[in-house]
């Protein structure tokens, strides 16, 4: 696993249409549910993963254009070195966006979660996360934060085409990790 960088979320409870009712929120990388801080892109001070190297990076962003972190949560992130493209035939190598330097701080006071799984369809920046995005949660165990408990498990499920009619791919197995903010 690789570090890729932090980004304030606001949870979200789990919506009534997910009907996985040992999940109580979404975890997840990705937007869709769980919204990021700020529609942080267009600043350009994210890393070559299109996340923040540091907390830092976002408070001082978040003071700069008087955006609110009251209520966000602080999350931490680390990817597989390999994604998994179906049309490719499976894992291959991925590097960060060249044009964004990649320094990412660890910080103590993090606790593993669990693993998502997100598209990447466009290279880039994180796209969906099936297992909420798209209910995968129903069939695919998942804890209450709707991530799946273990890497070996999130690569089985990947491997084994259960995110194939979801969204397009390459998929990365995400470990996300909750961070004592200070």
């Amino acid at each position: 696993m690789q570090p890729i960088g932090y980004l304030y979320k606001r949870v979200a409870s789990r919506p009534e249409w997910l009907a996985v009712p040992a999940v109580k929120d979404i975890y997840s990388l990705s937007g869709c549910i769980s919204k990021d801080f700020a529609d942080y892109i267009n600043y350009w001070k994210h890393n070559g993963f299109w996340l923040f190297d540091s907390p830092s990076v976002m408070r001082s962003l978040a003071r700069e254009h008087s955006i609110t972190l009251d209520g966000a949560k602080l999350f931490y992130y680390e990817a597989h070195e390999l994604q998994y493209d179906s049309e490719r035939g499976g894992w291959h190598r991925y590097q960060p966006e060249v044009a964004f330097p990649v320094n990412v701080e660890f910080l103590s006071g993090t606790t593993l979660e669990g693993f998502d799984v997100a598209t990447f369809f466009a290279g880039t920046s994180p796209e969906c996360s099936p297992l909420s995005c798209n209910s995968s949660a129903k069939e695919i165990a998942t804890n209450e934060h709707c991530l799946i408990p273990t890497f070996e498990a999130a690569q089985l499920a990947v491997e084994s085409g259960r995110f194939e009619h979801t969204e397009p791919g390459p998929y990365r197995i995400i470990a996300v990790y909750s961070v004592r903010d200070t």
